[in-house]
């Protein structure tokens, strides 16, 4: 296959570190939710019980203090992440669809493409911006990036955004999941392999 047939390197490994990433987000996202608030108050933590790591806190903290903490980071990380990944998607053109490609089968592949990449920008935003409007605000792995302001109806606002977004993330990326599974299995094509580093 040629490489004007296939997307970029830089492309690929954005592609399945950013999925990678979401993958884990949501995964901590569904265990932090579901530790008790009043849990006890430590400075050290076996990292999700693996006994791999150790982490540090500077202060005593509950474990659900650990992992939202933990969440906000890698969401901050993430979100330039996907700035960068939009940009090099602008600077660089794409391989063009297969001519095997239905008429339909390009319009939903497209449609499906471009809301992805709005949801990947929205979740993770409305993520900054329900903590920037939390009491907290946001410290990036200890770093203090900016402090909490305290306005519980604007927090409420980005934080049903956010997991509304989750919701439709979810919903998209099977959409997403399924066709990949369709032209590799069924269609036998090569859509798949020219999002990979061969």
């Amino acid at each position: 296959m040629s490489s004007t047939q296939r997307y970029t390197k830089v492309a690929v490994i954005l592609h399945w570190l950013i999925a990678l990433a979401i993958a884990g987000m949501f995964a901590l996202g569904w265990y932090m939710t579901g530790l008790p608030k009043d849990g006890p108050k430590e400075t050290q933590f076996d990292l999700f019980g693996w006994g791999i790591y150790t982490w540090q806190m500077d202060e005593p903290g509950s474990a659900r203090t650990l992992y939202f903490n933990l969440h906000k980071s890698l969401g901050f990380t993430l979100l330039w992440l996907v700035i960068f990944r939009v940009f090099w998607r602008v600077s660089h053109t794409p391989p063009a669809m297969l001519s095997s490609y239905p008429t339909f089968e390009r319009k939903l592949a497209t449609a499906a493409h471009h809301f992805l990449y709005v949801l990947m920008v929205a979740m993770p935003l409305s993520g900054v911006l329900m903590t920037l409007y939390s009491k907290y605000g946001l410290k990036w792995f200890g770093l203090e990036v900016f402090g909490g302001l305290d306005n519980a109806d604007l927090r409420d606002i980005f934080k049903d955004s956010h997991e509304l977004f989750a919701t439709i993330l979810l919903a998209v990326i099977a959409l997403h999941i399924v066709g990949a599974l369709k032209h590799y299995f069924i269609d036998k094509d090569k859509t798949l392999s020219r999002m990979t580093l061969k």
